[in-house]
């Protein structure tokens, strides 16, 4: 059955039809949603981004480098923000410690022996803006990752360690711009 089979009144609804959801396929391309700067106050320009130092006694030398790694690339990629180095005339202060490092079996095989691991870090975490008496928020953040323990444990146990760490950095970035 072609198009010019159907009556005028239904040639018009499968114009309007086609043209609605040509509209549609259009429309997602005009609207644009970021963490660039839309939702950051104007007069937020700089984050000072402090060294998180680690108290966990996790015995991974580069836990305070990979976290302050993964919260500069999460702050500064996906913000209009500029990083400085000068706390005192930043817009912005990001600063906290590594609280705790967790590596404990999570499961078990046939055998009595862990196969899995589970990788678990806590952040203190304080964000506040400059000017305020305030913290936009002080809290602890967790993050958790697993890696087979049989396959190359060390490797296994340094990536998990990073998801984790990856996880905490999602999670203060949101927390920070959840709030502007």
């Amino acid at each position: 059955m072609s198009i010019r089979s159907f009556p005028s009144s239904n040639l018009f609804r499968i114009r309007i039809l086609v043209g609605f959801l040509g509209l549609m396929l259009m429309l997602p391309g005009c609207i644009r949603y970021s963490f660039t700067g839309a939702s950051i106050p104007s007069d937020v320009e700089t984050i000072y981004i402090g060294f998180f130092p680690d108290q966990s006694q996790s015995g991974l030398g580069d836990l305070s480098s990979r976290l302050n790694e993964a919260l500069t690339d999460r702050f500064i990629n996906q913000s209009r923000l500029t990083l400085t180095s000068d706390k005192e005339t930043a817009d912005a202060i990001l600063e906290g410690s590594i609280q705790r490092y967790q590596n404990r079996p999570f499961s078990i095989s046939g055998d009595q022996q862990a196969s899995l691991n589970e990788i678990q870090i806590t952040v203190q975490a304080q964000f506040q803006y400059r000017e305020d008496p305030e913290p936009v928020y002080s809290k602890t953040f967790t993050g958790n990752a697993t890696f087979n323990v049989r396959e190359n444990p060390v490797d296994g146990e340094n990536e998990a360690a990073t998801l984790a760490l990856e996880q905490i950095a999602n999670n203060a970035f949101n927390d920070a711009v959840s709030n502007w």
